[in-house]
């Protein structure tokens, strides 16, 4: 393909990502700027299999394949609004290495670590990390997460409660983390962090 063959794709994408942040991130309270920046400078359609770059920029997931999805813009927006990253910030990302939300966190960090959300609990002990971001929705924090974070640190994730999903963040203080939910909005689910089946009558 030519280069000038590729110039309307170009300009294509980019007016996609001016129309996300226009009228997906400002309308919705995501205003700022180090925000918008990040996800004005990155582009989704590199993230997402050939057959969906067209609905990389909808306001909804997009499926990746093998039960993962790329989250709607408003969420990646949200988070990275409620982790307020920064150079001095050691983080861990629960989530794909090579994903849409490490390409955006990565720049605005110190340093990130990434980790599978099914090698959580195996994962080698490199923290403590003062943020944690996680790409997707929990039912319940594993513990082997939570000894991750440093005292102080934050943590910022997709909660399930009574099967609905909401944004929540939360503090490690005292040695514990209790995650507080935020504003409810579809994120797409980890199976890996379901809560255990419990008996009821």
């Amino acid at each position: 393909m030519t280069l000038t063959e590729n110039r309307p794709a170009a300009a294509a994408s980019e007016a996609a990502r001016r129309a996300m942040i226009d009228s997906q991130l400002r309308t919705s309270g995501v205003n700022e700027p180090w925000v918008l920046a990040a996800m004005a400078r990155v582009p989704r359609e590199d993230f997402v299999p050939e057959a969906a770059k067209a609905a990389a920029y909808i306001d909804r997931a997009v499926p990746l394949g093998e039960g993962r999805f790329l989250a709607a813009p408003l969420v990646q927006g949200m988070m990275l609004s409620e982790a307020k990253p920064s150079a001095e910030d050691k983080a861990l990302l629960i989530g794909d290495a090579n994903g849409y939300l490490a390409a955006l966190l990565g720049p605005l960090v110190g340093s990130l670590e990434a980790a599978d959300p099914a090698d959580v609990s195996a994962k080698k002990k490199n923290g403590p990390y003062t943020l944690i971001v996680v790409d997707g929705a929990i039912e319940e924090l594993p513990g082997a997460l939570a000894t991750q974070l440093a005292e102080g640190g934050r943590i910022v994730t997709g909660l399930v409660l009574r099967s609905v999903t909401r944004l929540a963040a939360g503090r490690k203080a005292a040695g514990e983390v209790a995650l507080l939910p935020l504003a409810e909005i579809g994120i797409p689910v980890l199976p890996e962090f379901a809560a255990p089946k419990r008996w009821s009558f």
